[in-house]
């Protein structure tokens, strides 16, 4: 059996000689080559440093190299790098160009041109008071200081207002009560677009809301609030026993009765009725100009038209309309409703005392006023408010004039058409609003 054995250990090892040799003739593949900076041909990295390919996602990435000692090697593409030039080359460090932005987030270039821009509101009336509708750009002409300007806008678009109403309160009782029956009419007269504020005045200003929807509750409240009972109109006596009133042992039993220290005359003085209509048109203006542009700026005065009292001017208010665009319109109640009275007071005759001033803010900002002595006339004279403004024509034109040097600028509005009356503001105070950047 060992002899056996040996025969067949003998016999599988000459068989399997030949399986062996096979395997040895075969050539192995030739390795992958590559190029040197020098030109030669250098074998790549054996398969044992090579990384594996499992690992690929980690290797090679978007704004990642190929290795990891590569000088960006795990560097964000977008990020500002210094590219370093190979040995023996002749370039030079330089510094990678920062990424553009993305269309419409880099910053945008802007051309400012100062430009003195103008805007005219134009009312045109016929020989009947009537609003007249239907004229064109070619109807209109437009003088600056006596010079023609060229018209650069033209439009009837009406537009949403901004108005501040002030009401007077040292009217009588008789007047005080038709005036507070109609302003009712305020909200009915103008659209949701409208806002208001609503001031009162005497001896003051006292503001009864500021600028709020035309259609509030806000407004309806503060005109509930704003309705006063005014004052009796009684004849002032100075003079005779009825001037002291009751006395009780020679002495005055009120003591506001008693003649002034240093008066031996024994006439009592009557003191000044007291209307501050400049400091409430001041006041309603100093609000009113801060209201957004594209708004048409209007003060709506329901007064007799006195002043007396104030601490602020008339120059000084109209100075301040002017320059900031607010036109004033009116109605004139009590006295001064009279027929012919508000006349005379707007043509201001020599000589003809008066202190009604409203005539002269209404012909200076372009508004318009009217005089009634009835309910329904003042409030048909609130409607007619609204109607006027909203059918203006507003014309506009590039001043040649210096932007800002505060001086006075007289316009002259005409229209080529016969028999109409033109209603504009007489001219304007140029302010930083009128150098507009476009």
């Amino acid at each position: 059996m060992t002899a056996g054995f040996v025969s067949i250990v003998l016999a599988f090892l000459v068989l399997g000689q030949p399986q062996q040799q096979q395997q040895q003739d075969v050539p192995d593949a030739p390795a992958p080559q590559t190029s040197n900076s020098s030109g030669g041909l250098v074998d790549a990295p054996s398969a044992q440093n090579a990384p594996g390919l499992g690992d690929l996602r980690n290797q090679i990435a978007p704004g990642k190299s190929a290795t990891p000692d590569s000088p960006t090697g795990g560097a964000p593409a977008n990020t500002p790098q210094s590219v370093q030039a190979a040995p023996g080359s002749s370039h030079q460090l330089e510094e990678a160009p920062e990424m553009l932005p993305e269309p419409g987030q880099g910053p945008a270039t802007v051309i400012r041109v100062p430009v003195n821009f103008v805007e005219v509101p134009v009312t045109v009336r016929d020989s009947k008071g009537r609003l007249v509708a239907g004229l064109t750009y070619r109807d209109f002409r437009i003088s600056e200081n006596n010079q023609r300007q060229r018209l650069q806008l033209f439009t009837v678009d009406p537009f949403p207002l901004s108005i501040a109403f002030v009401i007077d309160q040292s009217l009588s009782t008789e007047t005080m009560r038709k005036v507070n029956e109609s302003l009712a009419e305020i909200t009915g007269a103008l659209t949701p677009q409208d806002e208001v504020a609503l001031f009162t005045y005497s001896n003051g200003v006292e503001p009864a809301t500021v600028f709020t929807a035309s259609q509030s509750g806000r407004l309806a409240m503060a005109i509930d609030r704003s309705k006063k009972p005014g004052r009796d109109m009684g004849v002032p006596v100075n003079s005779g026993p009825l001037a002291q009133g009751p006395m009780i042992n020679g002495h005055s039993v009120d003591p506001n009765l008693t003649p002034q220290r240093g008066n031996s005359s024994g006439v009592i003085t009557i003191p000044k009725e007291v209307h501050t209509l400049n400091d409430a048109i001041l006041r309603a203006a100093q609000d009113t100009a801060g209201r957004e542009k594209g708004r048409r700026r209007v003060i709506y005065v329901i007064s007799d038209g006195k002043e007396a009292g104030s601490k602020a001017s008339y120059k000084e208010v109209v100075r301040y309309l002017l320059t900031n665009k607010i036109a004033v319109y009116g109605t004139l109640v009590g006295d001064s409703a009279t027929w012919g009275v508000g006349y005379l007071d707007k043509i201001h005759i020599w000589g003809l005392p008066t202190n009604n001033i409203l005539p002269k803010y209404t012909l200076a900002t372009g508004g318009t006023l009217d005089a009634e002595s009835s309910v329904n006339g003042i409030e048909k004279s609130i409607a007619n408010l609204t109607q006027a403004v909203r059918t203006q024509y507003t014309l506009g034109y590039v001043s040649h004039q210096p932007v800002i040097d505060g001086k006075y600028r007289k316009i002259d509005v005409t229209v080529t058409r016969p028999n109409l009356e033109v209603i504009a503001r007489d001219g304007y105070y140029p302010s930083a609003e009128d150098a507009k950047r476009k």
